[in-house]
């Protein structure tokens, strides 16, 4: 990913924070030559120092056939607004995008122990309901285990992180100041969100 310095993310913390917030990532990988893509939710941890990325596939998917054949590509991108060149006072200025995104490149690795696997969709439901997690827990042990049989899990441990803010950082205090207020009063959740990240990076007066 081009990532002028201005734009880089260099705080670990604050790059898993923005990956677990946005997990709903795509995950892409080579097969015979032609880029392929799944829209999956991962789960973001640490581990030993590393990031690590489980998630689970459908069977179905013969993506995952390709996974452990190469390195993985994982992108996280949210937010993303435009913006108006309006907001500056020099009038030699183009229209833009605002966005973060991370780019999280590792090799996969496939989960095949059925403890593990089971792991995998327990801390998925704990993730984004864990007022679940009873009713899976009480449902009969065939179906989970249908459930099971009809997805393929696996991990990647992230040996490249790349992460990029692209945020108007390279305008004016006022000039950032009137695109925030702009982009906070829009009707679009992304504009809304996109004006929270760039009011972080707004100097502390």
């Amino acid at each position: 990913m081009f990532i002028p310095t201005i734009n880089q993310m260099t705080d670990k913390a604050e790059i898993i924070a923005f990956m677990t917030r946005f997990s709903f990532a795509t995950i892409v990988n080579n097969a015979a030559g032609v880029p392929v893509a799944t829209h999956l939710p991962f789960q973001v941890t640490e581990r030993d120092g590393q990031v690590v990325l489980t998630a689970h596939f459908a069977k179905a998917n013969d993506q995952w056939q390709e996974i452990e054949k190469g390195r993985s590509l994982v992108i996280f991108n949210e937010p993303h607004a435009y913006v108006s060149p309006r907001h500056y006072e020099n009038q030699l200025q183009v229209p833009t995008w605002n966005y973060v995104a991370v780019h999280a490149y590792g090799q996969a690795t496939l989960i095949t122990d059925p403890a593990a696997v089971m792991k995998v969709l327990e801390d998925t439901i704990l993730t984004y309901e864990a007022g679940y997690l009873q009713q899976w827990s009480g449902l009969p042990d065939s179906f989970r285990q249908k459930m099971m049989n009809g997805l393929v899990a696996f991990e990647i441990v992230v040996d490249d992180l790349q992460a990029k803010k692209k945020l108007s950082q390279n305008k004016t205090v006022q000039e950032q100041k009137s695109i925030i207020r702009e982009l906070s009063a829009s009707e679009d959740t992304n504009a809304v969100v996109t004006a929270e990240y760039m009011q972080r990076e707004i100097p502390r007066e």
